[in-house]
């Protein structure tokens, strides 16, 4: 088995690509092994740490970081081609808010003590980028963890608590430490890291080379 950490950020259109080609990436390496066998751990990673927790205004901020609406609207170009390969279509016309990410790092932290949440991400991932929906409110993260299958009750007495909060930053704050700057990235096995959302080619050789090495 080899394990995958996928270091990521909800409101990071590429690591939504990242996970799709991670996927694809997969699909050929059992190509090769049919056996394969792997295990992901999603990652905190804060893109925009300073975003308020109510979150700020998604084109003001853009345009803002990246010289005004042309450029901005350039970058929606290119992941939209680059997500149709994968069948994302983005609606960035949608977002009217960009997510302080907190909350659902800890969700995501909570959801894996309790088994694999590719599925929940997944679903946040089509939540910030496909419906427009605020992922850095709590009731709409518990909507969306309902959806995925776990317990209203337990989700929303934990994400109105504290817990894990400085479990997560302090991971996030190790990620930084590895000196990963960029997301999404991918770490085999605690040590191969491939950075950014890297054709599946490039993954899927890297995770048979990671075999190899056994």
């Amino acid at each position: 088995m080899i394990k995958i950490d996928i270091v990521a950020d909800i409101v990071c259109p590429w690591c939504f690509i990242g996970k799709r080609r991670l996927e694809t990436a997969i699909a050929m390496v059992r190509r090769n092994v049919p056996e394969f066998r792997y295990e992901t751990r999603w990652r905190p990673f804060f893109l925009n740490p300073d975003t308020p927790p109510e979150g700020e205004p998604y084109l003001p901020f853009l345009e803002q970081k990246f010289g005004g609406r042309a450029p901005v609207e350039a970058l929606f170009e290119r992941v939209r081609a680059a997500g149709r390969a994968y069948d994302i279509d983005y609606a960035f016309e949608r977002i009217e808010l960009r997510a302080n990410t907190l909350q659902a790092h800890r969700l995501l932290y909570w959801a894996q003590q309790r088994g694999n949440a590719d599925a929940l991400i997944e679903r946040l991932f089509v939540a910030q980028f496909q419906r427009g929906e605020h992922v850095g409110d709590r009731v709409t993260l518990i909507k969306i963890a309902v959806d995925c299958g776990y317990p209203a009750n337990e989700l929303e007495t934990y994400l109105y608590s504290d817990e894990y909060t400085d479990t997560v930053n302090e991971d996030a704050q190790r990620i930084r430490a590895m000196g990963i700057r960029m997301v999404p990235s991918f770490i085999l096995d605690g040590e191969q890291i491939i950075v950014g959302a890297e054709d599946p080619t490039v993954l899927a050789t890297a995770m048979l080379q990671s075999l190899d090495a056994r």
